[in-house]
């Protein structure tokens, strides 16, 4: 187990280059199952997640070239890999070695999509993740049987074996708009017999980006961008060369780390158009940001002030299905909060246990009010009340970085275990923050 150890007090400055985005590559990645031609994808982020989802593609037999490594100044470096999925090996797929990992990375179960429709069967486990509450598959499975295929739980082992003879398109209407479950669902449609249409699908720039990569390789989806996605299937794919987008998550850390802890930051290349309301939310946080080319200046920030509603109440900021505000800044922007002048009600819809966090900002001197599992008041101190440095643990990716950042703003040094867990979703953190002022040490 590793630790940080964060000296506080110490401003940034300077420029960082965000990651390529951590779901879309790993969505991607298990697209290259669908062809058994070569497919290339840049800008694959070097974290903790994606390189086990490349290593699991290893195993199955996906033949795996690195081609080149992009180092920024910044310390982050994208990958250039180029995957070849022509020789699987079907009886990995079965055995107890492939399941286990499975049930260690959650992006392994976007494999079955692809491996349904390519192989006509597929093995799931339970998969591993952030412990953020209840996650369910159901959508994934819904949408596998309105396609035909069929599933068999073997008890002892605790897995799901899934078989289809032949895939066919239909209509469906999802339960959720999902993400990895619109991806999945979609990856199995391209190659079934027929037309697909699927309503509430999610729509989300990376899956946008994986209905492009598709395209590429010689599916037929239309209806990119919105919540109905209409499929012609195919007979085949081929292989194609694809760049990922920045991370819009880490891009929105930055938005935050600059707020509480910045003297001038530059976010550079964020691809501003697949942002959303990502910086328009922490406008209302009253924090400036100028776009400049397609980079995201945000000036050293003395004082910030929450904007209250028209009507004069309370400002709300509630996580939603895309193009809604994605939940996986809400524990950022809470952090945010605590050194705003003014209060802010957050209320975290789609996830059950991610607010637990803050009694670790109520520890630090944060003035916080967790009114349920879901809603959290914030009372901002304006900057007049200096959060206290302390030891504390990561519980998923999004709050350990929220808890790094709270952290480098603080009075003292802090301690923050598991930081495994910030590793899934951030590359090179301590060194590409240490470039730009902070003082993080990693410890075993």
């Amino acid at each position: 187990m590793a630790a940080f150890i964060i000296e506080g007090g110490h401003p940034l400055s300077g420029t960082i280059v965000p990651q390529g985005a951590k779901n879309e590559a790993l969505q991607v990645i298990c697209a290259t199952l669908l062809t058994s031609d070569k497919v290339t994808i840049h800008n694959i982020p070097q974290i903790r997640d994606v390189m086990n989802l490349i290593q699991l593609l290893k195993d199955v037999g996906v033949k795996v070239t690195e081609d080149s490594r992009n180092t920024e100044d910044c310390g982050v470096s994208g990958l250039t890999c180029t995957f070849q999925a022509d020789e699987l090996n079907l009886d990995y797929l079965q055995s107890n070695e492939f399941v286990q990992k499975c049930a260690q990375l959650r992006g392994s179960v976007m494999m079955i999509g692809p491996l349904l429709a390519r192989m006509g069967k597929a093995t799931i486990a339970k998969p591993g993740g952030d412990k953020i509450g209840r996650r369910r598959l159901d959508t994934h499975f819904l949408g596998f049987e309105r396609l035909g295929a069929q599933f068999h739980h073997v008890a002892e082992r605790d897995v799901y074996e899934i078989h289809a003879q032949q895939l066919n398109g239909c209509y469906m209407l999802l339960d959720e708009a999902s993400v990895t479950g619109t991806a999945n669902i979609v990856m199995a449609a391209v190659m079934a017999k027929g037309t697909t249409t699927i309503y509430n699908a999610a729509c989300e720039p990376y899956l946008q980006q994986l209905c492009k990569m598709l395209n590429k390789m010689g599916a037929r989806i239309s209806g990119i961008a919105s919540n109905l996605l209409t499929i012609e299937g195919v007979d085949h794919l081929n292989g194609t060369d694809h760049t990922i987008l920045p991370d819009m998550i880490e891009v929105g850390s930055f938005i935050g780390m600059a707020a509480m802890v910045g003297n001038g930051i530059r976010i550079k290349n964020v691809s501003i158009k697949d942002l959303g309301i990502i910086p328009n939310t922490f406008r209302r946080m009253g924090i400036t940001i100028k776009e400049e080319g397609d980079d995201l200046y945000i000036p050293h920030m003395p004082h910030y002030e929450i904007q209250s509603f028209i009507d004069g109440t309370i400002m709300t900021l509630a996580d939603a299905p895309w193009p809604g505000l994605t939940p996986d800044l809400l524990s950022v922007l809470i952090t945010v909060a605590t050194q705003a002048r003014g209060s802010v009600l957050v209320h975290q819809k789609m996830f059950e246990s991610r607010l637990f966090f803050v009694d670790k900002l109520i520890d630090m001197g944060a003035q916080i009010i967790l009114c349920d599992p879901h809603r959290a008041v914030v009372v901002g101190h304006d900057r007049k009340l200096q959060l206290r440095g302390g030891r504390m643990s990561s519980p998923d990716i999004r709050a350990g970085i929220a808890l790094l950042i709270a952290a480098m703003s603080a009075k003292g040094t802090s301690r923050i275990d598991n930081i495994e867990q910030i590793d899934r979703g951030y590359e090179n953190i301590e060194a590409r923050l240490n470039a730009l002022g902070a003082k993080i040490e990693r410890i075993s």
